[in-house]
Protein backbone atom coordinates (compact mmCIF):
# COMPACT_ATOMS: atom_id res chain seq x y z
CA UNK A 1 0.00 0.00 0.00
CA UNK A 2 2.96 2.37 0.62
CA UNK A 3 4.57 1.81 -2.74
CA UNK A 4 1.56 2.62 -4.72
CA UNK A 5 1.24 5.45 -2.70
CA UNK A 6 4.41 6.68 -3.31
CA UNK A 7 3.88 5.93 -6.72
CA UNK A 8 1.24 7.65 -7.04
CA UNK A 9 2.34 10.75 -5.55
CA UNK A 10 5.64 10.70 -7.98
CA UNK A 11 3.37 10.45 -10.78
CA UNK A 12 0.71 14.00 -9.86
CA UNK A 13 4.04 15.76 -9.41
CA UNK A 14 5.65 14.45 -12.49
CA UNK A 15 1.92 15.48 -13.93
CA UNK A 16 2.31 18.78 -12.71
CA UNK A 17 5.84 19.61 -13.52
CA UNK A 18 4.78 18.32 -17.02
CA UNK A 19 2.19 21.03 -17.17
CA UNK A 20 4.01 23.77 -15.35
CA UNK A 21 6.84 22.94 -17.97
CA UNK A 22 4.02 23.43 -20.88
CA UNK A 23 3.30 27.38 -19.75
CA UNK A 24 7.28 28.57 -18.21
CA UNK A 25 9.69 27.10 -20.46
CA UNK A 26 10.96 28.89 -23.14
CA UNK A 27 9.26 28.58 -26.67
CA UNK A 28 10.60 29.39 -29.60
CA UNK A 29 8.33 32.67 -31.18
CA UNK A 30 7.95 32.15 -35.16
CA UNK A 31 6.75 35.91 -35.73
CA UNK A 32 5.65 36.14 -39.05
CA UNK A 33 4.51 39.83 -38.49
CA UNK A 34 6.31 43.16 -39.03
CA UNK A 35 8.32 44.34 -36.64
CA UNK A 36 12.26 44.29 -34.89
CA UNK A 37 14.71 42.89 -37.50
CA UNK A 38 15.36 39.46 -35.85
CA UNK A 39 18.61 37.21 -36.40
CA UNK A 40 17.68 33.39 -36.49
CA UNK A 41 19.49 30.62 -34.61
CA UNK A 42 19.13 26.86 -35.92
CA UNK A 43 20.76 24.37 -33.67
CA UNK A 44 22.88 21.45 -35.11
CA UNK A 45 23.17 19.27 -32.55
CA UNK A 46 24.84 15.14 -32.75
CA UNK A 47 24.95 12.90 -35.44
CA UNK A 48 23.84 14.65 -38.76
CA UNK A 49 21.35 11.65 -40.19
CA UNK A 50 18.98 11.73 -42.79
CA UNK A 51 15.40 11.46 -42.46
CA UNK A 52 12.92 11.88 -39.38
CA UNK A 53 15.58 10.51 -36.79
CA UNK A 54 13.87 9.22 -33.69
CA UNK A 55 10.07 10.85 -33.02
CA UNK A 56 9.04 11.06 -29.16
CA UNK A 57 5.46 11.93 -28.12
CA UNK A 58 6.03 15.62 -28.13
CA UNK A 59 8.34 16.66 -30.55
CA UNK A 60 10.30 14.73 -33.70
CA UNK A 61 14.07 15.07 -34.27
CA UNK A 62 17.29 13.78 -35.19
CA UNK A 63 17.24 14.07 -38.54
CA UNK A 64 17.84 15.95 -40.98
CA UNK A 65 13.73 16.65 -42.23
CA UNK A 66 13.59 18.50 -39.24
CA UNK A 67 16.78 20.44 -39.36
CA UNK A 68 15.50 21.64 -42.87
CA UNK A 69 12.07 22.40 -42.00
CA UNK A 70 13.70 24.74 -39.26
CA UNK A 71 15.82 26.44 -41.99
CA UNK A 72 13.01 26.69 -44.24
CA UNK A 73 11.24 28.67 -41.63
CA UNK A 74 13.72 30.85 -40.80
CA UNK A 75 14.05 31.63 -44.09
CA UNK A 76 10.40 32.43 -44.89
CA UNK A 77 10.08 34.77 -41.69
CA UNK A 78 10.60 38.39 -43.50
CA UNK A 79 11.49 39.67 -40.48
CA UNK A 80 14.69 37.17 -39.79
CA UNK A 81 17.48 39.03 -41.66
CA UNK A 82 19.90 36.33 -41.13
CA UNK A 83 20.45 32.43 -39.88
CA UNK A 84 23.26 31.58 -37.23
CA UNK A 85 23.69 27.66 -38.22
CA UNK A 86 24.62 26.63 -34.77
CA UNK A 87 27.20 23.83 -35.18
CA UNK A 88 28.22 20.78 -32.05
CA UNK A 89 28.51 17.64 -34.13
CA UNK A 90 31.06 15.23 -35.19
CA UNK A 91 30.03 14.66 -38.57
CA UNK A 92 27.49 12.08 -39.93
CA UNK A 93 26.30 10.31 -43.31
CA UNK A 94 27.34 12.30 -46.63
CA UNK A 95 23.95 12.36 -48.06
CA UNK A 96 22.18 13.89 -44.90
CA UNK A 97 25.49 16.61 -45.01
CA UNK A 98 25.25 17.32 -48.40
CA UNK A 99 21.29 17.54 -48.55
CA UNK A 100 21.53 20.00 -45.63
CA UNK A 101 24.70 22.27 -47.52
CA UNK A 102 22.32 22.17 -50.30
CA UNK A 103 19.54 23.65 -48.55
CA UNK A 104 21.50 26.18 -46.64
CA UNK A 105 23.41 27.33 -50.97
CA UNK A 106 19.61 27.87 -51.69
CA UNK A 107 18.61 29.79 -49.06
CA UNK A 108 22.22 32.48 -49.57
CA UNK A 109 21.09 32.37 -53.24
CA UNK A 110 17.68 33.67 -52.24
CA UNK A 111 19.02 36.92 -50.27
CA UNK A 112 19.47 35.33 -46.80
CA UNK A 113 23.00 35.16 -44.98
CA UNK A 114 23.93 31.91 -43.00
CA UNK A 115 26.93 32.22 -40.39
CA UNK A 116 27.92 29.43 -38.57
CA UNK A 117 29.15 29.53 -35.23
CA UNK A 118 31.17 26.13 -34.56
CA UNK A 119 30.51 25.65 -30.75
CA UNK A 120 32.72 22.01 -28.93
CA UNK A 121 32.71 20.07 -32.33
CA UNK A 122 32.12 20.84 -36.01
CA UNK A 123 34.21 18.04 -38.12
CA UNK A 124 33.82 16.15 -40.89
CA UNK A 125 29.95 16.64 -41.98
CA UNK A 126 29.64 18.81 -39.37
CA UNK A 127 32.08 21.08 -41.80
CA UNK A 128 30.62 20.42 -44.73
CA UNK A 129 27.68 22.32 -43.64
CA UNK A 130 29.90 25.33 -42.40
CA UNK A 131 31.44 25.61 -45.64
CA UNK A 132 27.96 26.10 -47.12
CA UNK A 133 27.57 29.18 -44.99
CA UNK A 134 28.90 32.73 -45.53
CA UNK A 135 31.19 32.86 -42.74
CA UNK A 136 32.58 30.78 -40.20
CA UNK A 137 32.92 31.30 -36.62
CA UNK A 138 35.15 29.08 -34.68
CA UNK A 139 36.50 28.91 -30.56
CA UNK A 140 40.24 29.19 -31.01
CA UNK A 141 39.82 25.10 -29.09
CA UNK A 142 37.17 23.94 -31.37
CA UNK A 143 38.03 20.48 -32.58
CA UNK A 144 37.05 20.96 -36.59
CA UNK A 145 38.16 19.50 -39.67
CA UNK A 146 38.49 15.57 -39.97
CA UNK A 147 38.10 16.02 -43.82
CA UNK A 148 37.83 13.35 -45.47
CA UNK A 149 35.26 10.06 -46.47
CA UNK A 150 35.39 6.28 -44.77
CA UNK A 151 33.07 3.21 -45.33
CA UNK A 152 33.04 0.87 -42.02
CA UNK A 153 33.40 -2.47 -42.69
CA UNK A 154 33.79 -5.61 -39.80
CA UNK A 155 34.92 -9.14 -40.97
CA UNK A 156 33.49 -11.34 -37.87
CA UNK A 157 34.15 -14.69 -40.36
CA UNK A 158 36.35 -15.98 -37.73
CA UNK A 159 34.38 -15.79 -34.85
CA UNK A 160 32.01 -16.81 -36.57
CA UNK A 161 33.81 -20.14 -37.00
CA UNK A 162 34.99 -20.27 -33.30
CA UNK A 163 31.11 -20.07 -32.15
CA UNK A 164 29.60 -22.40 -35.01
CA UNK A 165 27.40 -19.87 -36.95
CA UNK A 166 27.57 -20.58 -40.58
CA UNK A 167 25.56 -18.08 -42.74
CA UNK A 168 24.50 -18.92 -46.26
CA UNK A 169 22.51 -16.61 -48.74
CA UNK A 170 21.00 -16.98 -51.88
CA UNK A 171 21.21 -13.70 -53.97
CA UNK A 172 20.65 -12.46 -56.84
CA UNK A 173 24.45 -11.12 -57.98
CA UNK A 174 28.18 -11.63 -57.29
CA UNK A 175 28.11 -8.41 -55.43
CA UNK A 176 24.94 -8.18 -53.38
CA UNK A 177 25.92 -9.09 -49.70
CA UNK A 178 29.15 -6.59 -50.69
CA UNK A 179 30.17 -5.32 -47.17
CA UNK A 180 28.66 -8.68 -45.89
CA UNK A 181 30.01 -9.08 -41.86
CA UNK A 182 30.46 -12.91 -42.56
CA UNK A 183 33.19 -12.84 -45.21
CA UNK A 184 36.38 -11.53 -47.03
CA UNK A 185 35.80 -8.37 -49.65
CA UNK A 186 37.07 -9.69 -52.43
CA UNK A 187 39.81 -7.21 -54.73
CA UNK A 188 37.02 -6.51 -56.82
CA UNK A 189 34.49 -5.45 -54.26
CA UNK A 190 37.06 -3.67 -52.64
CA UNK A 191 38.06 -1.34 -55.10
CA UNK A 192 33.93 -0.80 -55.86
CA UNK A 193 34.30 0.85 -52.51
CA UNK A 194 37.12 2.96 -52.89
CA UNK A 195 36.17 4.15 -56.22
CA UNK A 196 32.56 4.89 -54.21
CA UNK A 197 34.93 6.53 -50.96
CA UNK A 198 36.78 8.52 -53.38
CA UNK A 199 33.98 10.19 -55.78
CA UNK A 200 32.65 11.21 -52.41
CA UNK A 201 35.52 12.43 -51.28
CA UNK A 202 35.93 14.67 -54.40
CA UNK A 203 32.42 16.45 -53.82
CA UNK A 204 33.63 17.19 -50.29
CA UNK A 205 36.59 18.85 -51.64
CA UNK A 206 34.43 20.61 -53.90
CA UNK A 207 32.29 22.31 -51.14
CA UNK A 208 35.57 22.95 -49.29
CA UNK A 209 37.42 24.36 -52.55
CA UNK A 210 33.77 26.52 -53.31
CA UNK A 211 32.48 27.58 -49.80
CA UNK A 212 36.24 28.46 -49.25
CA UNK A 213 37.49 29.79 -52.08
CA UNK A 214 40.61 27.69 -51.64
CA UNK A 215 42.45 25.82 -54.59
CA UNK A 216 41.50 22.23 -54.45
CA UNK A 217 44.78 21.10 -54.39
CA UNK A 218 45.47 22.65 -51.30
CA UNK A 219 42.08 21.52 -49.54
CA UNK A 220 43.44 18.06 -50.56
CA UNK A 221 46.15 18.56 -48.48
CA UNK A 222 44.33 19.94 -45.40
CA UNK A 223 41.55 17.02 -45.93
CA UNK A 224 43.31 13.84 -44.84
CA UNK A 225 41.32 13.02 -41.86
CA UNK A 226 43.34 14.87 -39.08
CA UNK A 227 41.67 17.25 -36.82
CA UNK A 228 42.49 20.93 -36.06
CA UNK A 229 41.55 23.30 -33.45
CA UNK A 230 40.06 26.27 -33.97
CA UNK A 231 43.11 28.79 -33.95
CA UNK A 232 44.38 25.97 -36.55
CA UNK A 233 41.53 25.71 -38.49
CA UNK A 234 41.91 29.83 -38.90
CA UNK A 235 45.25 29.76 -39.86
CA UNK A 236 44.69 26.94 -42.81
CA UNK A 237 41.49 29.65 -44.17
CA UNK A 238 39.19 26.46 -42.79
CA UNK A 239 37.84 29.49 -40.21
CA UNK A 240 37.14 32.93 -40.46
CA UNK A 241 36.97 34.37 -36.81
CA UNK A 242 37.75 33.34 -33.88
CA UNK A 243 34.72 33.90 -31.47
CA UNK A 244 31.41 32.30 -29.64
CA UNK A 245 27.86 32.34 -30.36
CA UNK A 246 27.62 36.03 -29.67
CA UNK A 247 30.36 37.31 -32.08
CA UNK A 248 29.06 35.35 -34.43
CA UNK A 249 25.38 37.21 -33.38
CA UNK A 250 27.08 40.67 -33.68
CA UNK A 251 28.95 39.51 -36.63
CA UNK A 252 25.49 38.92 -38.44
CA UNK A 253 24.00 42.22 -37.18
CA UNK A 254 26.87 44.06 -38.89
CA UNK A 255 26.46 42.08 -42.45
CA UNK A 256 22.58 42.94 -42.67
CA UNK A 257 23.08 46.41 -41.29
CA UNK A 258 20.90 45.69 -38.01
CA UNK A 259 21.74 48.81 -35.63
CA UNK A 260 21.60 47.97 -31.99
CA UNK A 261 21.18 44.61 -30.32
CA UNK A 262 19.01 42.29 -32.83
CA UNK A 263 16.39 40.37 -31.42
CA UNK A 264 16.67 36.62 -31.42
CA UNK A 265 14.83 33.76 -32.61
CA UNK A 266 15.85 30.13 -31.96
CA UNK A 267 15.06 26.94 -33.75
CA UNK A 268 15.59 23.86 -32.41
CA UNK A 269 16.12 23.93 -28.30
CA UNK A 270 14.46 22.21 -26.48
CA UNK A 271 12.14 22.59 -23.48
CA UNK A 272 11.18 20.72 -20.27
CA UNK A 273 8.43 18.35 -21.99
CA UNK A 274 10.80 17.91 -25.45
CA UNK A 275 13.68 16.72 -22.78
CA UNK A 276 11.68 14.08 -21.18
CA UNK A 277 9.55 12.76 -24.10
CA UNK A 278 11.58 14.08 -27.13
CA UNK A 279 14.17 12.17 -29.28
CA UNK A 280 16.65 9.98 -27.12
CA UNK A 281 19.95 11.32 -27.54
CA UNK A 282 22.00 8.56 -26.41
CA UNK A 283 25.44 10.60 -27.28
CA UNK A 284 25.32 12.74 -24.25
CA UNK A 285 27.63 16.26 -25.04
CA UNK A 286 30.88 14.87 -22.66
CA UNK A 287 30.16 11.48 -23.76
CA UNK A 288 29.76 12.53 -27.69
CA UNK A 289 33.29 14.77 -27.96
CA UNK A 290 34.74 11.27 -26.30
CA UNK A 291 33.43 8.99 -28.53
CA UNK A 292 33.54 10.90 -31.39
CA UNK A 293 37.11 12.28 -31.13
CA UNK A 294 38.23 8.47 -30.50
CA UNK A 295 36.85 7.85 -33.62
CA UNK A 296 37.96 10.29 -35.86
CA UNK A 297 41.60 9.84 -34.12
CA UNK A 298 41.26 6.31 -35.45
CA UNK A 299 39.67 6.09 -39.07
CA UNK A 300 39.84 9.84 -40.18
CA UNK A 301 36.58 10.79 -41.76
CA UNK A 302 32.66 11.74 -43.76
CA UNK A 303 31.05 7.22 -43.14
CA UNK A 304 28.57 4.40 -45.57
CA UNK A 305 25.56 4.92 -45.58
CA UNK A 306 29.73 6.50 -46.03
CA UNK A 307 30.15 8.85 -43.35
CA UNK A 308 31.70 11.99 -43.33
CA UNK A 309 32.79 11.37 -39.83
Amino acid sequence: MFKRSVVILLVVIIGISMLGALFIAPKVKQSKLAGHDKIAIVYVDGMIVGGRGQVGLFTEGGGTDTLIRQLHQARDDASVKAIILRINSPGGTVPASQEVGEELKKIRAAGKPVITSMADMAASGGYWLAACTDKIYANPSTITGSLGVYMPYSNWEELYKKIGVRQEKIKSGPHKDILSPDRQLTEEERAIIQVMVDDMYNQFVEVIAVGRQLDPDKVRELADGRIYTGRQAKEAGLVDELGNMYDAIDGAANMVGIQGEPEIIEYGKKNVIESLFGAQDTHKPEQLMLKQLTEILSSAGPAAAPQSY
